[in-house]
């Protein structure tokens, strides 16, 4: 036996020195080990990774950013200080991967935020809680200690048809999950009421329900009947009047703002001084007056389509108008009044343009009837403010937010269009500012397809000469250097 276990070990031996003695052995065998060391090393890695916030590890390649949170979704979440639950409601096999890493997103922002998936295969009953008939795959529950609300799948993602029948899709679903996240943690939501009975334009139904997805209440108002604006309005909007208002409602209107109410003014040139005294006055004693007559703007980078009525005004420094500067978005106001604010504002009075045009712009007092875009004799001279924001302290201690927009078209949806939505942001976050909810400011729906490229006159021009005169010049050029330099070799 003792035989046989040496006999082994002296194979074993001489098996060993075998293959040590081969050098393409011993490097194989060190392969081995630093394949298993990095192996190890990978493994290690991705279970740390798998514990970071999606934030850390989840870049967004996406054209549209459809994974990046907004300044105003990240002041939501910082600001929560009650948890939240976001129930995912989808079958097994079913999740949407956007709005998977959205959720994940917003998890990683907040432990407040509880995302939980629930099958409706497993736990049939759950809906039943919360809402009553159909209940589509990836629909959302989001609820607090206080309150909740459904978010359905088909308010996520919303499709649409231009005018030219162009078919666009767009991910809504940071601005449908931020909006009911402050929903359930609000106290009271503020309420807009819109003034009726002078003709003025009624708000389409995807413009009210925008203000409403800001949690803001949407009610109208016959102010000549109610003799005062309701105690509750944290905001009332006058859009677009055809006629004046009478002396009782403008009465009304100045206590209503002296107690520190907010307002939102709509104004078309086509309706001028002489029909809407009691509006001009109310606006001139916060010193801002409107010009006679049309906007033509001089300058080809702040018009669209080569029409100087079509107006890109540049953008002024407020809280309104940042995130769509930021953003590169553009308004755009096709017909619109010349706005002046006053060099002596009165007393507790500030204003922001909020929208302007350039130094080349001037008002046409022919208004509609014009016959050339060139400027005549008793034209007006800008630039003009076709926007403001108004700040005003009260003498009841209070403090009045105002906006005055010059063009019915900011509510326009064919006209919002062109701009992929840069009107609806604009009118949305000046509803948000009077409100008081300004981290609720809009937040762009992300399109899926494309968005319009809107594009100066003068980039239009430039981008024109580029493809028809320098491209084919330089290619040509190109072409006869390498000819000639073949030659001569």
């Amino acid at each position: 036996m003792e035989q046989e276990r040496m006999s082994f070990r002296a194979a074993l031996r001489e098996f060993w020195e075998r293959i040590s003695g081969k050098k393409a052995l011993r490097v194989g065998g060190y392969s081995v080990i630093a394949s298993l060391i990095v192996l190890g090393i990978a493994v290690a890695l991705n279970v740390l990774v798998n514990a970071l916030p999606a934030s850390w590890t989840q870049y967004d390649t996406s054209s549209a950013q459809l994974f990046t949170i907004s300044e105003q979704t990240e002041g939501v979440l910082a600001d929560l200080e009650e948890d939240v639950t976001i129930y995912w409601v989808v079958q097994a096999g079913q999740e949407d991967e956007t709005l998977g890493t959205l959720l994940d997103r917003y998890a990683a922002l907040s432990s407040r935020i509880t995302v939980e998936v629930r099958d409706p295969d497993i736990y049939p009953a759950f809906m039943e809680q919360y809402i009553t008939g159909t209940i589509y795959n990836n629909s959302l529950v989001v609820e607090s200690a206080e309150r909740y609300t459904y978010v359905g799948y088909d308010s996520i993602y919303s499709y649409s048809y231009d005018e030219n029948y162009n078919y666009n899709a767009y991910f809504d679903g940071e601005s449908q999950l931020t909006s009911a996240i402050s929903y359930v943690v609000s106290e009271d939501l503020p309420v807009l009421y819109t003034l009726t009975g002078h003709g003025e334009t009624e708000l389409s139904t995807s413009f009210s329900s925008s203000i409403e997805s800001l949690n803001v209440e949407v009610n109208s108002l016959l102010l000549i009947e109610e003799s005062t604006v309701p105690e509750d309005a944290d905001c009332l909007l006058i859009l677009a009047p055809e006629s004046d208002i009478s002396e009782s409602e403008l009465e009304a209107i100045e206590t209503y703002l002296a107690a520190g109410g907010g307002l939102i003014l709509v104004t078309d040139p086509e309706h001028t001084e002489d029909e809407r005294p009691n509006i001009d006055a109310l606006m001139a004693s916060y010193g801002v007056t409107a010009e006679d007559g049309i906007v033509v703007e001089g300058d080809a980078g702040n018009y669209a389509f080569g029409t100087p009525l079509d107006l890109l005004p540049e953008y002024g420094s407020h809280e309104i108008t940042s995130p769509l500067s930021t953003a590169g978005y553009y308004v755009l106001l096709p017909v619109a009044q010349g706005l002046t604010v006053s060099d002596e504002l009165p007393e507790g009075v500030t204003v922001t343009e909020l929208l302007t045009t350039t130094d080349d712009a001037y008002s046409k007092v022919s208004g509609y009837s014009m016959d050339t875009y060139d400027k005549e004799e008793g034209d007006i001279s800008g630039p003009f403010a076709l926007a403001v924001a108004i700040t005003a302290e009260t003498q009841e201690d209070a403090e009045s937010n105002i906006v005055w927009i010059s063009s019915s078209y900011i509510t326009d949806e064919n006209t919002d269009a062109m701009v992929s939505g840069g009107n609806t942001d604009l009118f949305l976050n000046c509803v948000s500012w009077i409100c008081g909810e300004g981290e609720d400011l809009a937040i762009h729906a992300k399109s899926m397809s494309y968005e319009y490229l809107t594009l100066t006159s003068s980039q239009a021009s430039t981008l024109s000469m580029v493809l028809i005169a320098v491209i084919p010049v330089f290619v040509l050029a190109m072409g006869i250097y390498i000819y000639v330099r073949r030659r001569r070799t």
